[in-house]
């Protein structure tokens, strides 16, 4: 997991963003510009810090996720984008989502990208 910290509050940043593990986030965000983040790549069941938003690879059902990462979402709200999790699923999510449908947004990868891989994959915002 990514969690991250906006520091203080950003202009704009707009759009879905991929992070992936170790030194990726830190180059995502001097190649944009960020000076405002922190990150840190961390077993939700061990991380204590609370963030603004978590980013994941889900691997495990959303509920089951949002369970362990609950206590790491601050309450405080300092972003244009409320603060909750981030998640890259696969496959048929509407079901997965249901419990949380009013607080979810997905937004399918196909429609940017032509690679196979993308085909079934998803960008998952929830609200929490």
């Amino acid at each position: 997991m990514c969690f991250i910290r906006w520091v203080s509050p950003a202009s704009s940043v707009s759009g879905p963003a991929a992070v992936s593990w170790t030194s990726a986030p830190d180059e995502v965000a001097n190649a944009i510009g960020l000076k405002n983040v922190t990150f840190r790549h961390a077993r939700a069941e061990e991380e204590k810090q609370t963030f603004d938003f978590v980013v994941s690879r889900a691997v495990m059902p959303l509920a089951d996720l949002i369970k362990i990462i609950r206590k790491n979402i601050s309450p405080k709200q300092q972003n244009a984008l409320p603060n909750g999790l981030i998640c890259l699923k696969g496959g048929e999510l509407e079901h997965e989502a249901m419990p949380f449908k009013h607080k979810t947004s997905m937004h399918n990868l196909n429609e940017d990208f032509d690679e196979e891989f993308f085909q079934t994959k998803k960008v998952v915002y929830v609200t929490i």
